[in-house]
């Protein structure tokens, strides 16, 4: 039977803790009991843990051996900020396929009032990403930054690719431009609704960025999200297949 997975609000070498809503959820929804078996992540390692101490406030862990996991992905999402119901099961899902970074992006063409409220938004879309994180019985908790316009974003790590979803792209598919790159690395732009506007289009190709289509149907912003993600997370497992490098 599948253990559990929990992320350790603080830990030791040899024990590991978690409070508050999580600890609250262990002790009241599951009547956790000492002795009983879950896997802890703690600094970003997944280990057996034996419950040692149990209260509504505080649960305890004494640590035991690691437990083989997969790291996360190399796979950057430049997410553009959109309604914010359809955006938090964007991070749920993106975050369950493996994406190591969400960057939130406020575009021209963001809604003013979602751009002038995503900055308070941002603690609730990490909490979605650790409870994805969890549920997906990854290791490490996808980082979410503060919103950010276009021209804030740093240069990608050299090699990397940069796909930038273009609903405009009739030549080159999602599909095409993986076939010819060879580094498992990536990042991914999806834009607002309208698209992005011809300045943002001149910022994404003085810096490299390789528009690419899926296809020919228009799909919304969090379905393009997770439907690239899903192709890119299949390529890079396929590429650590290959080369016999999985373990976090």
């Amino acid at each position: 039977m599948t253990r559990r997975r929990w992320i350790a609000d603080t830990w030791t070498d040899d024990s590991a803790t978690v409070t508050g809503t999580q600890a609250s959820h262990l002790a009241r929804v599951l009547r956790v009991r000492v002795g009983q078996e879950f896997d802890i992540v703690a600094g970003g390692i997944a280990r057996r843990g034996v419950v040692d101490l149990a209260s509504a406030d505080c649960v305890r862990f004494r640590l035991l051996e690691t437990i083989a996991s997969e790291a996360a992905l190399p796979l950057t999402c430049l997410l553009s900020v959109f309604k914010f119901d359809r955006y938090e099961w964007a991070v749920e899902k993106l975050t369950e396929l493996g994406v190591a970074v969400i960057i939130p992006i406020v575009a021209q063409r963001t809604e003013k009032h979602l751009a002038q409220a995503a900055a308070t938004r941002v603690e609730r879309w990490r909490r979605i990403a650790r409870e994805a994180t969890q549920q997906a019985r990854r290791t490490d908790v996808p980082e979410i930054t503060d919103p950010v316009r276009l021209e804030s974003i740093a240069s990608p790590a050299p090699g990397a690719l940069r796909l930038l979803l273009s609903e405009v792209e009739e030549d080159r598919t999602l599909w095409s431009a993986l076939a010819s790159h060879a580094t498992p690395a990536a990042q991914i732009a999806i834009g607002p609704i309208g698209g992005w506007t011809e300045a943002e289009l001149q910022w994404f190709d003085r810096n490299q960025w390789l528009p690419v289509s899926l296809g020919p149907r228009i799909l919304r912003a969090e379905t393009a999200a997770i439907a690239t993600a899903s192709v890119l997370a299949a390529w890079m497992e396929s590429h650590r297949a290959a080369t016999g490098d999985s373990a976090s």
